[in-house]
């Protein structure tokens, strides 16, 4: 087993690389929607400006990032195709075993939205009446069979060349655990950040129970601030933070009180990051204590417009298609971003925390 390692805590001072600028990634959990973030990582590999010196992820976000770990050992075009294969084994495991992967969720499909209706409908019903523990065989996880065949965990522990961070909700304690501080990166780390309650048991790591991390992180940020020598973080959201109006409909209801729930715990975090940096801009703080602080640039890649016309249900779509559709998307808005945002990497943050999230 490889040595247990503690990453050092990274002091003010950043010294940037001078062939490409280093960045920590934070990327949300949503589901099939997690293949925005594939396209988004797509991009940033492609592109070849950006460093990636650390990833926090939570469910698909960790997916996304030991994939992207595991390709990146070889390097940017080997981590591509490990996200890419990472991918199409879920959709290709989705048409065994998910009882909602091949329905056309995509807008304009003339069955579209009854079909959707009738298999949400159902779906609801089933998951209401019984428990995992009822219905699904102990230690049924067709996502651990996904994450062993493409993963390979004992050379991810070995070689990574980039610092891990995924969280999970201990059942028993209600709090957020992060996995990769302290501990080398398993399969059953990534089960427990991706474990919905309602369709599987939950990963029980060390005498501990675990559900999906979106509960109390999606993602979480302080590892990014306190393991990792960059300065700069970017969020790549899937869960919208806005949206026009307030929903009228039964599924649209569902579906935004899914997404504020999923977000709750990001923004918390990004009203702490504020306040730490109001209280350096203004001088709260003595001199003396400055060098332990870092003062993090913030970035946010948000996908309110891009996911606008996918609701909650299309998170359980395994379809090719449309996971194809989705990174895609993705790609496009990283193409956008990156062309708006390079140049103030290393400089300054390109959000504005308290209009966009406070």
């Amino acid at each position: 087993m490889a040595t247990r390692k503690k990453f050092a805590a990274a002091g003010s001072d950043i010294q940037l690389s001078t062939k490409a600028k280093k960045i920590s990634l934070a990327l949300q959990g949503g589901g099939s929607h997690g293949a925005f973030a594939w396209g988004v990582l797509d991009k940033l590999l492609e592109d070849g400006r950006l460093e990636i010196e650390a990833v926090s992820g939570t469910s698909a976000g960790s997916m996304n990032a030991v994939a992207l770990a595991s390709g990146a050992i070889e390097g940017p075009d080997a981590a591509r195709q490990k996200l890419h294969d990472l991918w199409k084994a879920v959709s290709d495991s989705g048409k065994r075993f998910n009882p909602l992967g091949q329905i056309p969720w995509q807008a304009g499909h003339p069955m579209g939205d009854v079909l959707a209706s009738m298999a949400t409908m159902w779906f609801r019903s089933v998951t209401h009446m019984f428990s995992p523990y009822q219905l699904i065989p102990k230690d049924f996880n067709p996502l651990k069979d996904i994450l062993v065949s493409q993963v390979d965990f004992a050379r991810l522990r070995d070689e990574s060349k980039i610092k891990l961070f995924l969280a999970a909700t201990n059942v028993r304690s209600g709090k957020v655990k992060v996995f990769g501080i302290e501990e080398e990166i398993s399969a059953d780390m990534v089960m427990a950040s991706a474990c919905l309650p309602q369709l599987f048991r939950a990963v029980e790591i060390d005498g501990e129970s675990y559900w999906d991390g979106g509960y109390m992180g999606n993602p979480v940020l302080y590892p990014l601030f306190y393991y990792t020598e960059s300065r700069d973080v970017l969020i790549v959201h899937i869960n919208p933070i806005e949206r026009p109006g307030p929903p009228t409909s039964a599924d649209d209801i569902m579906n935004r009180v899914n997404e504020i729930s999923f977000n709750s715990s990001l923004i918390k975090e990004l009203r702490a990051v504020h306040f730490v940096q109001k209280m350096i801009d203004q001088g709260w703080i003595k001199e003396e204590f400055l060098h332990k602080l870092k003062y993090v640039l913030m970035h946010s890649l948000r996908a309110d417009m891009a996911l606008s016309d996918l609701s909650v249900n299309s998170k359980f779509s395994s379809d090719w298609g449309f996971l194809q559709m989705l990174r895609d998307r993705g790609r496009i808005c990283a193409t956008e971003w990156i062309d708006k945002n390079f140049d103030s990497i290393g400089k300054r943050s390109t959000v504005d925390l308290t209009a966009e999230f406070l």
